[in-house]
């Protein structure tokens, strides 16, 4: 019997954990935007100031998928919450079930940890993975947009 194991990472995992970004960034189509190193994940993720967990599924032994996510806020509940960054599983080990139970296991730690809630995003092209979440019963924020700043308009909203 096939069996899923979710263990949180260790910094021995950031080879993995840098190639399964890289792996996810080329099915959004997004891989020229990955300029993540060993070093920065190391220091990030694990470092004196962790800035965000990582869980990894191993199906029979074998590492197979990651979760990243770190907590947010929200005011109007006045809790923490969990942001899911990224969930990736290898194509090999898809249909096994192991997203979902990456996403009850979060959900799970939630609870634990007294958050309000659980969000990600996900691309508006990806209509499985919208069709999978749904069912799940993950409302879409259909009325937000989101808003980012980076590179040297970060740097010019800072410096200002």
């Amino acid at each position: 019997m096939q069996a899923l194991e979710i263990k949180p990472a260790t910094v021995n995992d950031v080879p993995f954990i840098l190639g399964l970004i890289k792996e996810l960034a080329e099915f959004e189509k997004l891989r020229h935007e990955v300029v993540a190193t060993e070093a920065q994940l190391k220091k990030t993720l694990f470092g004196p100031k962790a800035y965000a967990e990582v869980v990894i599924g191993y199906w029979n032994g074998k590492p197979v998928s990651f979760a990243l996510f770190f907590h947010n806020f929200s005011t109007f509940l006045g809790k923490p919450g969990i942001y899911l960054e990224d969930l990736y599983v290898k194509p090999e080990a898809r249909g096994q079930g192991i997203g979902e139970q990456l996403l009850r296991y979060l959900a799970k730690l939630a609870k634990e940890r007294d958050c309000g809630r659980l969000e990600w995003w996900v691309l508006d092209w990806n209509e499985n993975a919208i069709k999978f979440y749904k069912k799940l019963g993950a409302k879409p924020m259909d009325e937000w947009t989101v808003f980012r700043v980076t590179g040297d308009a970060l740097d010019d909203l800072a410096a200002s």
